[in-house]
């Protein structure tokens, strides 16, 4: 099987890609990197493996994620975001990141072929959705990455242009105050030259406001935004609240730790309000004794934040209404079916999506899609 012969052979695997890396122009790494990058992901890559083999596959999506494309918190995630974070800050490019994963790719068919070690079709179809997600993750957070460094670069020349703005209005009304000076000194009227001078500058400073507010409203009217703040904390709070609705209910509240660099921005009652509402609506439905899991996490330029219940799945149809005001399902018809309603309105009003996944047998899982923001530093 794939997992033996890679738990075998890791360190040959793992050497074959360092070299690879090496022989690359203008890569290099610190052993740090080198340990924690492709040698940390062939680690989920055997143990992916291993955990298809038992009776319960699909718990293998919690180490790679799923496949397809689709946004999850996994093991995977988080390090492949990680590598591609460490890879920008050695001023790398995007292609860069790729080649990484594609080494490794690279060095395990080479190897199989060496030692005449066959593999199962669903055997490379794992490799390929781990390789898959892995430079998804990896490239995501390259790009966000790279382009808060522009945006940072971008408000560096802001305040060359505030600099060069203030320059130019000390100037003129230097100008400006000087010809008044000398107009009052010498008991002139505006008429001569000198009240040309003191007009012309007048002028000027009027036409370099009225051009700066100008750029201003144009740069700034389709990005305002109300302040960042912690993520972590947020989820902190929002624990520490609904845990006793939690208990109340006969279920668990269990959330993971949160990254302390990610943020989010807009209203924040709003938003908390609204995850709340999710949350009193996963105590409702949840089977007695179970948890219910609060997740955060950032893919790229949003964050992401699931709440998972066990319901035992949704019946047919009502994903479709469920959001709809005054739609209620299940026996219990305690409140009056707003709640999902609200929770959609308060977050699409700050710029982020809601939606919910049918887990058949187990419970669903309600994603609140937002745009990540950098914390002020």
């Amino acid at each position: 099987m794939m997992h033996d012969f890679l738990s075998n052979n890791r360190e040959e695997l793992a050497q074959r890609c360092r070299v690879k890396v090496g022989q690359r122009v203008g890569r290099s790494a610190s052993e740090t990197q080198l340990r924690d990058g492709i040698p940390m992901f062939l680690d989920q890559l055997i143990r992916t493996l291993q955990i298809e083999q038992t009776q319960r596959p699909l718990d293998s999506r919690r180490v790679s994620g799923p496949a397809g494309g689709g946004t999850a918190l996994s093991e995977v995630s988080v390090s492949a975001a990680q590598h591609g974070k460490d890879l920008l800050e050695l001023g790398l490019t995007v292609d860069q990141v790729v080649h990484d994963y594609g080494d490794l790719c690279q060095a395990i068919t080479d190897l199989a072929v060496e030692r005449g070690v066959p593999f199962h079709v669903d055997e490379f179809r794992t490799l390929n959705r781990c390789l898959d997600n892995a430079i998804c993750d990896a490239v995501t957070e390259f790009s966000f990455q790279r382009d808060a460094l522009a945006a940072q670069a971008h408000a560096l020349e802001s305040g060359k242009k505030m600099g060069f703005f203030a320059h130019e209005v000390r100037n003129l009304l230097g100008t400006a105050s000087l010809a008044f000076a000398a107009a009052r000194a010498g008991q002139l009227g505006l008429a001569g030259a000198t009240g040309s001078i003191l007009e012309r500058s007048l002028s000027s400073l009027e036409k370099l406001i009225a051009s700066s507010l100008e750029e201003v409203r144009t740069d700034y009217q389709d990005h305002l935004a109300l302040g960042a703040f912690s993520l972590a904390n947020f989820i902190a709070e929002l624990h520490a609240a609904a845990s006793l609705s939690a208990s109340a209910s006969g279920c668990t509240l269990r959330s993971q730790q949160v990254d302390a660099d990610l943020a989010l921005g807009g209203a924040r009652d709003v938003l908390f309000a609204a995850v709340a509402n999710l949350l009193q609506n996963a105590f409702k439905f949840t089977k007695p004794g179970s948890e219910v899991q609060l997740t955060a996490y950032a893919s790229g330029e949003h964050i992401h934040i699931d709440v998972a219940d066990h319901c035992g799945g949704l019946a047919p149809g009502v994903a479709e209404t469920m959001f709809l005001p005054f739609s209620q399902s299940g026996t219990d018809r305690t409140g009056v079916g707003l709640g999902l309603t609200i929770a959609k309105q308060g977050i699409a009003a700050n710029g982020g999506e809601l939606s919910v996944r049918n887990v058949p047998q187990q419970g669903c899982v309600f994603t609140i899609s937002l745009p990540r923001h950098t914390l002020p530093t």
